[in-house]
């Protein structure tokens, strides 16, 4: 099988803007990726993605905020590709987003726009 790659993209604002700590954006990747496996785990690609525990393939990446996560929500979902967009409750902000495993050069397109996500630690006050 081909290449099967996890992309999830986080709200880099949440740190930078927000003063979120990092352990919690990391929770909300974390909630995302297992909604995605509960929601699609019947899938194909997720069975070849899971069969292999110790060679799976994530890329993080960073979104400016809210307005970019949820265009990129939007272009995945007219794409066909599945994906869990994540909504803290009871906040009601959203924060990620985590794909299902896609066979990379079929989902690579969506992503060109983003970073590597980068965790920089709110200056010292």
């Amino acid at each position: 099988m081909a290449n099967v790659v996890q992309y999830i993209v986080v709200r880099g604002d949440l740190l930078s803007h927000l003063g979120w700590p990092v352990g919690a954006l990391i929770a909300q990747a974390c909630h995302a990726c297992t909604a995605v496996t509960h929601l699609f785990h019947d899938d194909e690609h997720m069975k070849v993605y899971l069969s292999d525990l110790d060679n799976m393939r994530k890329v993080v990446l960073e979104a400016d905020g809210e307005s970019s996560l949820r265009e990129l929500s939007t272009k995945l979902e007219e794409g066909g590709v599945l994906h869990k967009l994540w909504i803290e409750q009871p906040e009601n902000i959203p924060t990620c987003i985590a794909v299902k495993p896609h066979p990379k050069e079929e989902i690579q397109k969506y992503f060109k726009k983003f970073k590597l996500f980068k965790a920089i630690p709110p200056a010292p006050k």
